[in-house]
């Protein structure tokens, strides 16, 4: 039997646009020779749809467009194994389940989710009915042990049991003869090791192959990587599908190929900026934006996101935006003019200093007797976004936040100034990730300016001023900000790691204070195990337990 995975990027809700994708991945596979074709979780209503799995009406969209598929099988010999939101046949339960549908001559068979995660980004059990049982599927004389995304993952990567039943076993000892699981399974930094080490175990387990396909694509601040792969019985990988990019990958299972060589367990920069590229890609055209905007400081953190959004984009579709000041520094306005230029995008220039001074003119009696503080920082920060709005709208096109997690996580931002936009790129990037991604990203053309990554980074917002003369060393607060946020460490363990107690909670203290502007920030891509947003809900009002 030849079974093809096509890994397809689909939009959520847009089932007319998902149907046609399906069809003619399917087209290509039937002219390949493939008896099946399988598609990712979810592929008729896109992942994840969240409160559109409780309407009615996006449900029955679901299953008309089943239909209308497993009619179009009736005069095929090739089977369609398609993901979707379907109706509950019981009275008790969910409405709705997490479904896979067997598509062969007009008819359809349908199996759903056992396992709906309910941490990170997932929150599957508040919408969907699980299954009970889930027998395999019997398709041209094979039982298909059919399994979906979670169901693979009873077991942590590190062998720890997560819940008490395993569907993929229990599709082996039930008779399955072929393991297949259709996925949804967002992209993290390390993740892809990780994902084809268990799925090998589960293979090695039931000495059966395993064939897996996964979604690919940016909905919202998620992306996911594809990496569809086929096991043998042994659980050695002998066919994979391309990262980041729509695939189709024929598996012949009375042929199976030789293993290949086992990937490498490390995560390359590579990875991260592949993926903040299709994240930009997607989330811009799929919210229906041609173009771009990015406010360039000439330091490195707009630097990257404006180098990241041209390749993603083209750099036809980018506008580059320099806002000085009368703190902003020459070598900044050139680092921004060179920057636009090796890029090979359009470049303005708008001054703020008339009116921040215009501002300060209306706010004298306002300010009178007060010092100055962050007001008047901030202040500049906000003409900026301002112009940077005003500008979005008026040429139809999505501004960039380039903000970084480092900065976001203790507040070193301003709401309303350089917090403004539509997508923050690097909101889920540290700071030392920030300049991995800018040597990347300057591996063949330096279109980066050595100067922006060389200097010490600083918002310009005062004479002289200096991001360390707020904030401890990056590499300190990085080290910090990793083990509380994605390792979820207490300040003693930190402090067993050789780190400073005093600094230690201070930052835990600024990162639980600035809970309420990352509330207000524009969606985030996310990369890593735990990025705000989504992933991480934390109360706005709150004391401190460590008191």
């Amino acid at each position: 039997m030849k079974i093809a995975l096509a890994q397809i990027n689909t939009t959520v809700s847009d089932i007319r646009g998902n149907v046609a994708r399906i069809r003619a991945f399917a087209a290509r596979a039937a002219a390949l020779g493939a008896d099946l074709t399988v598609f990712p979780e979810q592929s008729l209503g896109g992942y994840p749809a969240l409160d559109l799995w409780e309407e009615r009406g996006f449900i029955e969209a679901n299953e008309r467009a089943l239909r209308r598929l497993a009619k179009e099988t009736e005069a095929s010999e090739m089977g369609l194994l398609v993901g979707l939101s379907a109706g509950n046949p019981r009275k008790t339960g969910k409405p709705v389940r997490n479904a896979a549908a067997l598509l062969h001559k007009g008819k359809i068979s349908v199996r759903s989710k056992t396992l709906l995660p309910t941490y990170d980004v997932f929150d599957e059990a508040r919408y969907f009915e699980p299954a009970l049982s889930n027998p395999p599927l019997k398709f041209k004389g094979v039982q298909l042990g059919v399994t979906i995304c979670e169901d693979a993952w009873s077991r942590g990567p590190g062998g720890k049991r997560l819940y008490r039943r395993d569907p993929v076993q229990a599709q082996a000892k039930a008779g399955a003869e072929v393991l297949v699981n259709i996925s949804a399974s967002p992209f993290e930094r390390g993740k892809a090791h990780a994902r084809l080490r268990l799925l090998s175990e589960h293979a090695r387990t039931a000495r059966r192959p395993l064939l897996y396909c996964n979604l690919i694509g940016g909905n919202d601040e998620i992306i996911f990587d594809g990496r569809s792969l086929a096991l043998d019985s042994r659980g050695r990988l002998v066919a994979a599908a391309k990262a980041f990019a729509e695939d189709l990958l024929l598996v012949d299972l009375a042929n199976v190929p030789k293993p290949l060589a086992a990937p490498s367990p490390e995560s390359d920069i590579s990875e991260a900026g592949e993926a903040l590229c299709l994240g930009i890609r997607d989330y811009a055209g799929k919210c229906g934006f041609e173009r771009v905007l990015v406010g360039l400081s000439g330091g490195i953190d707009s630097a990257v996101v404006c180098a990241l959004a041209a390749r993603a984009l083209g750099p036809d579709k980018v506008l580059g935006v320099s806002m000085p000041s009368m703190y902003s520094s020459k070598g900044s306005l050139a680092d921004a003019r060179a920057l636009a230029q090796n890029l090979g995008i359009r470049h303005l220039t708008l001054p703020i200093s008339g009116i921040y001074r215009r501002y300060m003119g209306v706010l004298r009696e306002a300010f009178a007797g007060k010092p100055e503080n962050l007001a008047e920082q901030n202040l500049q920060a906000r003409i900026r976004g301002t112009l940077l709005m005003a500008l979005s709208n008026k040429h139809a096109c999505m501004l960039l936040s380039t903000g970084n997690k480092s900065e976001l996580s203790v507040g070193y931002c301003t709401l309303y100034g350089d917090m403004s936009g539509g997508l923050a790129v690097l909101a889920d990037v540290p700071k030392r990730t920030v300049y991995e991604l800018a040597q990347w990203l300057n591996r063949k053309a330096g279109v980066i300016p050595r100067s922006s990554i060389e200097k010490a980074p600083s918002a310009e917002l005062r004479p002289n001023q200096k991001d360390q003369d707020d904030l401890p060393a990056y590499e300190t607060l990085d080290r910090i900000l990793e083990a509380y946020i994605e390792a979820r460490l207490g300040p003693e363990e930190l402090a067993r790691t050789g780190l400073d107690p005093l600094l230690v909670e201070d930052m835990l203290n600024r990162i639980d204070k600035s809970e309420y502007k990352r509330r207000q920030a524009p969606p985030s891509l996310k990369i890593s195990s735990k990025a705000f947003g989504v992933g991480r809900r934390m109360p706005l009002a709150r004391g401190s337990y460590r008191a």
